[in-house]
């Protein structure tokens, strides 16, 4: 399955692209829009094809952290909310959610995951509330949970700038920076690995349903 197809099992209102999806100045019950910080890194070489929609001739197996910045479902903000999601892509994911979230936190992003991340969702063997630690440095992004450790940083262009990709086709990439594993470790019941050297990036996600 390529990422494009992967995408789109996330739930058709996750692919509507913020400010086309219907809105009410009342927050009508159930609407929702939100943007979030994506890191990600997964096994596929640099650049990873999944991205551009098209198949990889590898199994691609990732962790990805999704932090909320801004938003709201119905009345509730959804600003803060923070997770990761570990998958074989098409498969299988498992969720591990920031224990640090407080009641009403938790209870939101509970409504939310079935709601804007609904392949994940559906796909997942299980979510649970682990610690969840993210540092990010002037060369790297590090994410740890119990069963995952991640280290990238980013590869540098001709003039020693970023490399960023417009265009790629999923409203999760905005302002896409490539980046590359130092280290993308994982270790659960599914599946064992560990990568240096394969694909990440972080990007913005816009959507709204």
């Amino acid at each position: 399955m390529n990422r494009r197809d992967f995408h789109r099992m996330l739930g058709a209102a996750a692919m509507v692209p913020a400010g086309l999806a219907a809105t009410n100045p009342a927050r009508a019950q159930g609407a929702w829009s939100l943007t979030a910080n994506l890191a990600e890194c997964c096994s596929c070489e640099i650049p990873c094809p999944c991205n551009f929609g098209l198949p990889t001739k590898n199994r691609c197996d990732g962790n990805r952290l999704v932090e909320i910045t801004d938003g709201h479902l119905g009345d509730d903000d959804l600003a803060g909310l923070r997770f990761l999601v570990t998958f074989e892509m098409g498969q299988w994911t498992r969720i591990y959610v920031d224990d640090r979230l407080d009641s009403r936190q938790q209870e939101t992003l509970d409504k939310l995951l079935p709601v804007a991340f609904a392949g994940f969702v559906r796909l997942s063997k299980s979510i649970e509330r682990v610690p969840l630690t993210v540092s990010r440095g002037e060369t790297t992004i590090s994410i740890m949970t119990p069963a995952s450790a991640v280290e990238m940083t980013p590869l540098a262009g001709l003039d020693g700038s970023r490399i960023s990709i417009d265009g790629l086709p999923s409203n999760t990439f905005h302002d896409y920076i490539q980046y590359e594993s130092v280290k993308h470790i994982h270790n659960s019941p599914d599946r064992q690995w560990s990568h240096s050297g394969t694909n990440g990036f972080t990007s913005r996600m816009i959507a709204s349903g």
